[in-house]
């Protein structure tokens, strides 16, 4: 199988071609963003397993990146430290560990944020409740340019932080309606100035300085078409958006791309084709597919080069042997959230 195979292209080795999607988690101590103990084992297992790639779960870049309880962070160096025995665990399996950044803009509420008002392009409000602690999404204060600056500020330091803590490299949150992507939207950027006259401008200038800091060769871009607060967003111009996509990318040196869909196979709205097939057109560098993708679907998509890697998700929450599985054609056993939400193993 494709799948089980090496990867070796653009400087990335990997052991196989499967990749744990990230996902989040919540086990980190709420005051200190500190990684619980068990997040150690959790990653080895995978790695151990044979996955040739690791996305975290989202880790934040500030304290007022964040949008619920139990999110890790990579901004202070008591973080930084407790990660660094998850990549060692993760690298002595044979496996690649890659830091997940995000900063969710208005998708937050102050109690998160130590009394911090949510940051947006615009000010307006978002519609319904954060995670796992139900509170409703606060009006976000429009940010500055000094703000705007700050937040590229902070990327870089939490990049910075994740080699020195020893991950392989960096995946940008650039999807499903958190800060970067509400620069992208009509619906949630209506700015006058430079960043809403070229909503892909932030993102730009976060990859330009972050590719600056620790080489674009250690940088994964995650975006997407679908927004977590607004179900019912979708491009008006999927093809113009892509290739306005794929012109920062190149101008940023990009060679890694990890569009992200929740069904795989599932056409774009206003398009024929999938998000991958219409970034496969633009794009000739590595791709993760990813949207609940099984073992057969995922191997066809790699033979017809479509995709480079694929991630999965909620399979490797249930399977810590997803890869031991596949090989030996076991069934694997069923995703249950009442039971692999409530567990970090």
């Amino acid at each position: 199988m494709e799948l089980l195979t090496p990867f070796k292209r653009d400087g990335w080795q990997l052991q196989s071609r499967a990749v744990m999607a990230p996902m989040t988690r919540g086990f980190a101590d709420f005051k200190t963003g500190i990684i619980h103990p068990d997040t150690v084992s959790y990653y080895q297992r995978r790695a151990q397993d044979g996955i040739g790639m690791i996305v975290t779960e989202g880790i934040a870049i500030a304290e007022e990146a964040k949008g619920t309880v139990g999110i890790p962070g990579l901004y202070t160096d008591e973080q930084t430290e407790a990660w660094k025995e998850v990549t060692d665990s993760v690298h002595q399996e044979g496996g690649k560990i890659i830091a997940q950044l995000w900063h969710v803009g208005r998708l937050s509420h102050s109690y998160f944020t130590n009394g911090r008002k949510p940051l947006a392009p615009s000010s307006i409000k978002a519609n319904g409740h954060t995670h796992r602690v139900r509170l409703p999404y606060e009006m976000p204060n429009e940010m500055t340019v000094y703000d705007i600056r700050n937040v590229i500020k902070q990327f870089v330091h939490a990049a910075y932080n994740a080699i020195k803590a020893g991950f392989d490299g960096v995946e940008i949150h650039a999807a499903h309606g958190y800060l970067i992507d509400q620069f992208h939207s009509t619906w949630t950027n209506i700015r006058k100035d430079r960043y809403g006259q070229n909503r892909y401008l932030f993102l730009e200038e976060i990859l330009l300085a972050v590719g600056e800091a620790i080489g674009t060769n250690k940088i994964i871009v995650r975006f997407s078409e679908h927004k977590d607060d607004s179900p019912l967003y979708a491009w008006e111009d999927p093809e113009k958006e892509i290739q306005m996509l794929i012109e920062v990318f190149h101008k940023t040196k990009i060679e890694l791309l990890h569009p992200s869909v929740n069904e795989f196979s599932k056409p774009l709205a206003h398009h024929s084709l999938t998000l991958h097939e219409l970034v496969r057109k633009y794009w000739d560098k590595i791709i993760i597919g990813v949207g609940n993708l099984t073992s057969a679907s995922a191997e066809k998509a790699l033979k017809d080069g479509l995709i480079d890697l694929a991630a999965f998700g909620r399979p490797l929450l249930a399977n810590s042997d997803f890869m031991h599985r596949t090989k030996a054609s076991i069934p694997l056993k069923p995703y249950d959230s009442k039971i692999h939400l409530q567990q970090i193993k």
